[in-house]
């Protein structure tokens, strides 16, 4: 297993890599690094909260897409925290707080699943 920096690491740069071949409209690109990103969180959640906790820090990225989708990630461990990252960006516009009133639509539906309970 990687080391949790390099987990971290890899989710923030598949998501932006992910996000920059989306605005080229190249998705088979789109789909590969999404898959990246998928796979790290998978590797984090093995180590259970500590691994969850890791994507913290991606609340304050530089990047709108990084903060949202660890956000989104972390809805069902970090409640509070993540629902105020995404209705910060919800607020905004383009594609990114499209995205994020679309997780916290999924949250209030109860249709949220990327990260369910054990």
């Amino acid at each position: 297993m990687r080391s949790v920096a390099k987990l971290v690491q890899e989710f923030a740069d598949s998501v932006a890599a992910q996000t920059d071949a989306i605005w080229r409209g190249d998705s088979r690109t789109g789909n590969k690094y999404a898959k990246r990103y998928i796979r790290a969180f998978e590797e984090l959640r093995k180590l259970g909260d500590e691994g969850r906790d890791a994507l913290l820090p991606l609340f304050l990225h530089s990047r709108k897409d990084v903060r949202v989708s660890a956000a989104a990630f972390l809805l069902r461990h970090r409640t509070a925290e993540a629902l105020a990252v995404l209705e910060a960006e919800a607020r905004g516009e383009g594609l990114v707080s499209f995205e994020a009133e679309q997780a916290l639509q999924r949250w209030r539906e109860g249709t949220w699943s990327l990260d369910p309970s054990e």
